[in-house]
């Protein structure tokens, strides 16, 4: 039996570092991704209990046990053996088998490769041992489960919820206190939404991420909260350590643009909603410190050039910048934008014009 499954990578309109706490996002599903072809074995065909793991873009072979525990696989594969750990913990019996894996995402671009390839895993894997597949939700809570609890990385779940509820022509409003997903539709019209990638990638595993995550703890627990969606907006104010202050400054006032970004898409203003866009990266640049010069120069660039908004997309300290702007400003970037970036003495940046895709389904 061979079951295919297909998930897209993201990109985050507005709304970064919100997820793990229990705040506010605005992502789309983007029209490229992950597959996962799954070939199982028949029952006691198998020299051993595992499923072999091939990626095209690798062109080596991992094997991953059936029995694999946190920390038994490490590198690439170990999404996947993440992948096979957690539906074991869920309950799912896995057949032996093997497992061919693609990409269109690129890695460390902050477009959510990772999160891709762990949802068409899920799906495939799921298919593929005849069991039922649990809610979109709950597949997103299982593949960041593999990815904190396996792979290490302490990522919340923006990523997996976006790759699974995306939708075409539509920006998805997280709220991940209630994990409830308000689709908000995205009219672009004449208007285009670029992906700026600075060829600078980034970590998510790294120990920066962690640092911010544990930053927004401390804000909450000073605060006399379990997280900082439970405070005023203006509750930062109250913080006495500098660093710990901008840090929950960022979430506070990105939680309220993405709730007004919302709004601004459903009215049309893109000029509003390129507005936030910028304030955002400045947050993130000043308060959250997780931008680096070539992402601050390409987002300062675009707008420059005419975009009504620019801002980093991702976990940070690399990746991709998302820029909206009218047809004309777009051609003006993408003929000028490179060339002054790399000039600056920075990787020249890749454009590519995106719009939301379906998500993650069986092929």
């Amino acid at each position: 039996m061979t079951v295919r499954a297909y998930a897209p990578g993201r990109v985050n309109l507005i709304g970064e570092h919100t997820d793990y706490n229990d705040g506010f996002a605005l992502p789309i599903a983007l029209q490229i991704g992950a597959v996962a072809e799954f070939s199982t074995v028949a029952a006691g065909s198998a020299e051993s209990p595992v499923i072999a793991v091939h990626s095209a873009q690798r062109g080596d072979e991992v094997r991953v046990p059936l029995d694999t525990e946190p920390g038994g696989v490490r590198g690439w594969a170990s999404y996947v053996a993440g992948c096979v750990w957690v539906l074991r913990e869920h309950g799912i019996a896995l057949p032996s088998g093997e497992i061919r894996l693609s990409s269109q995402v690129p890695v460390g671009a902050g477009l959510s490769s990772s999160a891709a390839l762990e949802c068409a895993v899920l799906l495939a894997l799921i298919a593929g041992a005849g069991a039922p597949s649990p809610d979109r939700t709950t597949l997103a809570r299982l593949a960041q489960r593999a990815e904190n609890e396996y792979v290490g990385a302490p990522t919340g779940l923006l990523d997996q919820m976006s790759s699974l509820h995306g939708a075409a022509d539509t920006a998805l409003l997280l709220d991940f206190r209630s994990l409830s997903v308000d689709p908000v539709p995205l009219r672009l019209g004449d208007e285009v939404l670029l992906a700026i990638d600075s060829c600078t990638p980034h970590s998510h595993a790294a120990g920066e991420y962690r640092e911010r995550r544990d930053a927004c703890e401390r804000a909450a627990a000073h605060l006399g909260a379990v997280s900082l969606r439970e405070v005023d907006d203006d509750a930062w104010q109250r913080l006495t350590d500098d660093r710990i202050r901008r840090r929950a400054r960022h979430v506070l006032t990105e939680n309220r643009r993405v709730v007004e970004a919302a709004a601004a898409l459903r009215e049309g203003d893109h000029r509003r909603f390129g507005v936030l866009m910028n304030e955002s990266q400045a947050s993130m640049r000043d308060d959250f410190e997780i931008t680096v010069p070539a992402i601050d120069l390409i987002a300062s660039v675009a707008v420059e050039l005419g975009a009504h908004g620019a801002r980093m997309t991702g976990g940070g300290f690399g990746g991709t910048v998302i820029a909206l702007a009218s047809a004309d400003a777009a051609e003006r970037i993408a003929s000028r934008l490179p060339a002054r970036v790399a000039g600056a003495g920075h990787p020249e940046p890749v454009l590519t014009v995106v719009r939301p895709g379906r998500g993650a389904h069986l092929l």
